[in-house]
């Protein structure tokens, strides 16, 4: 939401779009932050931060409940048109696949404890740069969401 070319004459409208728009970015610095905890249980094999990993996938299922019932709020309240109405639509999707994100970190702490039962076997060498390349993206997708750089969003598309 570009403030140039999109301020609404009710301020409490753009102050809703823009909450709507801060627990997105908050969910995705969530997300992140698990894919790299994730990554960490599984090096260090250490079951009890996975167990702290898989509870704290609450937080962005919480978040998502929220964004939910804010698109609700918003599209019942405020009947949103045009560029808006996509932008609305667009955050309970993004939520969606941000929500998406952190169930797959959660899943890899929960195969870390089970592979934590089992004799160490040899690193997946790839897995690292893998989860690596997926956070970078989520950071840097995350920073063009907020700023409304769709060019930018389009070049992390292509990469």
């Amino acid at each position: 939401m570009n403030g140039t070319h999109n301020e609404h004459i009710l301020r409490s409208y753009d102050e809703e779009l823009a909450r709507l728009k801060g627990e997105i970015v908050r969910m995705g610095e969530i997300a992140v932050a698990q894919i790299a905890a994730a990554m960490d249980v599984i090096e260090r094999r250490d079951s009890r931060a996975a167990e702290r990993v898989i509870a704290n996938d609450d937080a962005i299922d919480q978040l998502e409940a929220s964004v939910s019932s804010d698109v609700l709020m918003l599209l019942a309240k405020r009947q949103p048109m045009a560029r808006d109405l996509r932008e609305v639509m667009a955050a309970l999707r993004i939520a969606s696949n941000i929500e998406r994100i952190g169930d797959y970190a959660a899943n890899l702490a929960k195969r870390s404890i089970a592979l934590n039962l089992t004799a160490a076997i040899p690193p997946v060498h790839n897995l690292p740069t893998l989860a690596e390349t997926a956070s970078d993206m989520l950071t840097d997708v995350l920073q063009a969401y907020r700023e409304s750089d769709e060019k930018n969003a389009r070049t992390i598309w292509d990469r």
